[in-house]
């Protein structure tokens, strides 16, 4: 047997150090080849780190929350490179052998149906859901990746092993009689409190979110456009494109528009150095995308939005937020942005006041899309209609500079085939 002394790997060009955001593995557990074994996080992203053989894991180098410098020790392994760790193979059945054939053969008998395996004993209500220090429902990595395989989504599972860890034999109890229902009848009190320590994304997001509020003054617009025209050409190119090319959502639209309102305001594209004292502004609208995960809100970046087509950007679009959702979102996907937008979807409400993202100076925020009454001058039409919250860093735009983009691209939306005019001139 050898102990292999696994160090923190390089994760990104010039990332000296990595917060260790939770360990998936314990000391004593037996972990293969390519397992995950920890999640880091870097200002940029969040990183899974696999392990380099199998074996006993015998010694963690930190603990979650803690700050560690690239290179450093994380993780010892005994090992034994003789001996493979491979899952155990299903039990063969055994059979009698086939009898010698006779002139008249009984029918075989038929075999009842198995009956299904009783559920498994319901966790008491007394104990709390387990969950590590980023949030997730505890199980060991060979359980989160049957649980990935079979689309089994873990926050739907109460564990019944040790500390409320979620087992195999949970999966299998909820692949046979699906999610546990049982809670007892009544009504009772609620007592119980959980503390949990504020790590990995979630850290960082409240740390950019404080620093962004303490340092940009913000200011918002929030103005009703009338999506009726655009709705009725997206539904025509779905139709005519969709199968070819793929389904186009709103955010597309959007994003032409943002390109061509930038264009004449190229104070809302633009990055602002409060400590330097210096505003650069950019010809490419690099447009950063926020998108929730499992893990919390981060902001992939299309690159050069004013370059692509419609389908280009809504097939980017996607590539970029399954990553991100997948976390296998590199940190070059996730910096760089120049305007970001951001949508709660279908949840959206009517406005919201959204926080720009440091050291950008604007943010669009996209509202849920609802049918409303419109006067025509002569009667009320229902018409769909949503709303845009915009804010914008009062130290560089100002109010009536900030209208004027914001009716730009209202002005867009509601007339959709001006995005596709080619009127500039050369």
């Amino acid at each position: 047997m050898a102990e292999h002394t696994f160090k923190l790997p390089d994760i990104g060009e010039g990332i000296a150090e990595a917060e260790l955001s939770d360990w998936l593995v314990k000391v004593g557990d037996v972990v293969r080849e390519d397992d995950v074994i920890c999640e880091v996080t870097t200002d940029k992203a969040t990183v899974e780190i696999p392990a380099a053989v199998s074996g006993k894991v015998t010694w963690l180098g930190g603990k979650a929350g803690e700050v560690m410098a690239i290179g450093s020790d994380l993780i010892r392994i005994e090992t034994d490179e003789t001996v493979e760790i491979v899952a155990q193979p299903e039990p063969e059945v055994a059979t009698a052998p086939e009898p010698e054939a006779k002139a008249e053969a009984a029918p075989a008998p038929v075999e009842p149906a198995k009956p299904a395996a009783p559920r498994r004993p319901a966790p008491s209500p007394a104990i709390p859901l387990a969950r590590n220090a980023s949030g997730r429902p505890l199980a060991a990595p060979s359980v989160r990746g049957r649980a990935r395989e079979l689309g089994i989504d873990l926050r739907q599972l109460r564990g019944t092993g040790p500390a409320g860890r979620i087992l195999h034999e949970d999966l299998d109890d909820f692949l046979a009689h699906g999610p546990d229902t049982r809670g007892g009848g009544g009504l009772v009190r609620r007592t119980g409190t959980e503390e949990k320590r504020v790590t990995g994304v979630r850290r960082k997001i409240a740390e950019r979110m404080a620093l962004a509020k303490q340092r940009i003054p913000h200011f918002s617009i929030i103005e009703e456009v009338e999506v009726e025209a655009l709705e009725e050409l997206r539904a025509k190119l779905n139709q005519r494109f969709g199968a070819d090319r793929g389904k186009l959502t709103m955010l597309p639209f959007l994003l032409r528009a943002l390109s061509e309102a930038v264009v004449d305001h190229p104070e809302i594209n633009a990055h602002y150095d409060d400590e330097a004292g210096v505003i650069t502004r950019f010809e490419a609208l690099h447009c950063g995308i926020a998108t929730q995960t499992d893990t919390g809100l981060m902001v992939p970046v299309l690159a050069h939005t004013e370059a692509r087509t419609l389908w280009d950007t809504a097939r980017e679009i996607k590539r970029l937020s399954d990553a991100a959702r997948e976390r296998r979102i590199g940190p070059e996907s996730l910096s760089g942005s120049t305007l970001t937008v951001t949508s709660l979807g279908p949840l959206g409400a009517l406005a919201t006041t959204p926080i720009i993202n440091h050291p950008e100076v604007a943010i669009v925020g996209v509202n849920k899309m609802v049918v409303r009454p419109v006067w025509d001058g002569q009667a009320f039409v229902p018409r769909r209609m949503m709303n845009l919250s915009c804010s914008f860093d009062h130290r560089v735009v100002d109010g009536y500079v900030a209208a004027e983009f914001v009716a730009k691209v209202k002005s867009l939306l509601e007339t959709p085939a001006m995005l596709f005019m080619e009127w500039r001139d050369e």
